[in-house]
């Protein structure tokens, strides 16, 4: 039981996102690093993203049981109580801004109710049933973590966190459709509108370019603007070539499965070391 209301957390994503919330305090800090601020920025937004996606969990269990990936979540499943499950993610999500507010500041708050009402109504209830957009416009909540990070430190909404928040809004498109084009007949048979589905793959693959494309100048950004250091520019500018080569190269992939499999390990890896390389050569003044 334990385990499955930890998976209703989605820990995966948790983990990435908290990965981008460090790094942008980091850059933000410039190695001044307030450690208790930090603790409570992690645990703050940690339990935001953890409500939406326990709600995202509710809202799909009955789209959930028609997809091999998700069949047997705890909701799908029907291991745990739907009731149980509402109020499972509300009371994560009213912690998690109660500590963004308090022991953070609360333009952070703000930013963090911004991306669980962006993810849970405007996603998760609306669009991921009725559009395809759902998935760029839903980019909007990914992208806050870095954001949150940031911000909670500047506690002001500058250059620095919007390049942040353009890092995370671009990778998210590209990233999940990659395994978008890989379970696309499920999603097909769920009913849910993605753009592989209702536009086919080569479209998909197609609208993937500019994302991956407008990341290269992103990362550019942040060293423009004195934030990162000469590694992270050399880094970020070869990760991003790589991903923009390898996106290109799937327009006329023989085998589109194996492409969008390492498309799709490839943006990880990408957001992985960015961030890493960000925070070990982030400036000291």
């Amino acid at each position: 039981m334990l385990k499955d209301f930890i998976a209703l957390t989605k820990p995966r994503i948790i983990r990435l996102n908290l990965i981008a919330g460090f790094g942008g305090f980091w850059v933000a800090s410039k190695w001044d690093i307030d450690w208790l601020l930090l603790l409570y920025m992690l645990i703050g937004s940690g339990l935001t993203m953890a409500s939406s996606c326990v709600i995202n969990n509710y809202w799909d269990r009955e789209m959930d049981q028609k997809m091999e990936r998700t069949r047997d979540r705890a909701t799908a499943a029907g291991r745990i109580s739907p009731n149980v499950v509402l109020w499972y993610g509300i009371i994560l999500g009213i912690a998690g801004v109660i500590i963004l507010f308090t022991l953070v500041n609360p333009l952070t708050g703000w930013l963090g109710l911004t991306g669980m009402f962006v993810y849970i109504v405007i996603y998760t209830m609306w669009l991921k049933r009725t559009s395809t957009w759902s998935t760029s416009i839903g980019g909007v909540s990914g992208a806050m973590p870095p954001v949150i990070g940031y911000c909670a430190v500047t506690n002001t909404v500058d250059a620095g966190a919007f390049i942040l928040f353009a890092l995370l809004f671009l990778w998210q498109p590209p990233h999940f459709w990659s395994l978008s084009i890989r379970r696309v007949e499920e999603y097909r048979a769920a009913g849910f509108p993605l753009l592989p589905v209702v536009k086919g793959i080569g479209r998909t693959k197609l609208q993937m370019i500019p994302y991956v494309l407008l990341l290269i100048p992103s990362g550019l950004a942040l060293f423009y603007f004195g934030h990162v250091g000469m590694v992270y520019l050399i880094i970020t500018l070869l990760l991003g070539a790589v991903w923009f080569i390898h996106t290109l190269l799937g327009m006329n992939a023989p085998d589109t499965e194996k492409w969008a499999k390492t498309n799709f390990i490839i943006s990880i890896n990408y957001l992985m070391v960015t961030f890493l390389v960000m925070v070990l050569n982030t400036s000291w003044t």
